[in-house]
């Protein structure tokens, strides 16, 4: 699990502000490569290929981390570590046995969202598993002020996050250009 970069770099006066200019690393975004599927707004689970079930965490710097947990990354800037704990002690283990007990899941990473994950802007009226491998796919522009038309259009949308071969990735967010008055 990597954190997912910005297509555009953030403004160093307002970091929710997002600039015109490409994060470095995201120009195939722009040149027209990867896939664009939506973002969905709740919180991120991992299915293992052991059946076990795991919730994203990010732990901030001198904090202790939970019992079990997994790290996978640190963000050198931030000093934030991304990683995985156990399912069953996280914040949202009662939403996710509502979820798991609607069906059956493969492995993989999976959006957790309902009732009572983020004050639930998917606006579904139970706790529900969106495997990311199936996400709603989109025919977006590849330009800033297209996308932004098109973010702004659609606020449903949390936002968009780019597949590409070799596992890039890269996304931008509705609020990246609500909060834009440009």
């Amino acid at each position: 699990m990597q954190k997912i970069p910005t297509v555009f770099l953030r403004d160093p006066a307002d970091r929710k502000r997002t600039t015109r200019d490409v994060n470095p690393g995201c120009e195939w975004v722009l040149a027209g490569e990867g896939v664009a599927t939506r973002k969905y707004d709740g919180t991120c689970v991992l299915l293992d290929e052991d059946g076990v079930w795991w919730a994203r965490r990010e732990v901030r710097p001198g904090r202790t981390r939970p019992p079990g947990y997994r790290p996978v990354t640190t963000d050198e800037v931030t000093g934030k570590t991304q990683g995985w704990e156990p399912i069953a002690q996280s914040a949202y283990a009662a939403c996710h046995v509502e979820a798991v007990s609607s069906g059956s899941f493969s492995p993989g990473t999976h959006e957790l969202i309902g009732p009572k994950i983020n004050g639930n802007p998917e606006s579904v009226g139970t706790h529900q598993l969106v495997a990311h491998a199936d996400a709603e796919v989109f025919d977006v522009p590849r330009d800033y002020d297209g996308l932004r038309e098109w973010l702004l259009a659609h606020p449903r949308y949390e936002g968009i996050v780019w597949h590409a071969a070799g596992g890039r990735m890269a996304k931008l967010k509705h609020r990246d250009f609500a909060l834009n008055g440009r």
